[in-house]
């Protein structure tokens, strides 16, 4: 193995790692809105945007903060919930495969994170999310890197 494969391979895996961390804290947060009051969720904006935590309470997060937890009090619960929950699933699913250097799924992995981005970048583009685009550039990152290995484990065989 060559080092620059040995450092792709190790970059490949950071990635997986990361997207296995984020899957997992999707899913820890979905069961959190779950269980967690409406209530509860406002008080917790409430501190953070007394504290100047995100800047200005009348700044650019602040606001975003603030119509996101309006929007999901108003009964968008259910779908952030599930829409994390079964992220943060697929997420950890894909992670698992891949570990596993199970070949079919890496053109699926592609193709779910591809949605994944499409979703993001539309969302992004509806709502003014300024972390979306950020999420969706990470996820065209670990598609190349997952189309890498790809390429390098089918030529192993």
């Amino acid at each position: 193995m060559t080092t620059n494969t040995a450092a792709g391979e190790r970059l490949f895996r950071f990635a997986l790692l990361l997207k296995g961390l984020d899957g997992a804290a999707e899913l820890l947060a979905a069961v959190v809105l779950l269980v967690v009051p409406a209530a509860a969720v406002h008080q917790l904006v409430a501190d953070v945007l007394a504290r100047d935590l995100l800047g200005r309470p009348d700044g650019f997060l602040a606001r975003h903060l603030v119509a996101g937890t309006a929007e999901f009090a108003s009964g968008n619960r259910t779908f952030v919930v599930l829409y994390l929950g079964l992220h943060g699933i697929v997420k950890i699913a894909l992670v698992v495969a891949l570990v596993r250097r199970w070949q079919p799924a890496y053109p699926v992995a592609v193709a779910v994170l591809t949605a994944f981005v499409a979703y993001e970048i539309d969302r992004a583009v509806r709502t003014g999310s300024v972390l979306l685009p950020f999420l969706a550039a990470l996820d065209v990152v670990v598609i190349v890197l997952i189309i890498r290995e790809y390429r390098l484990l089918r030529r192993e065989c």
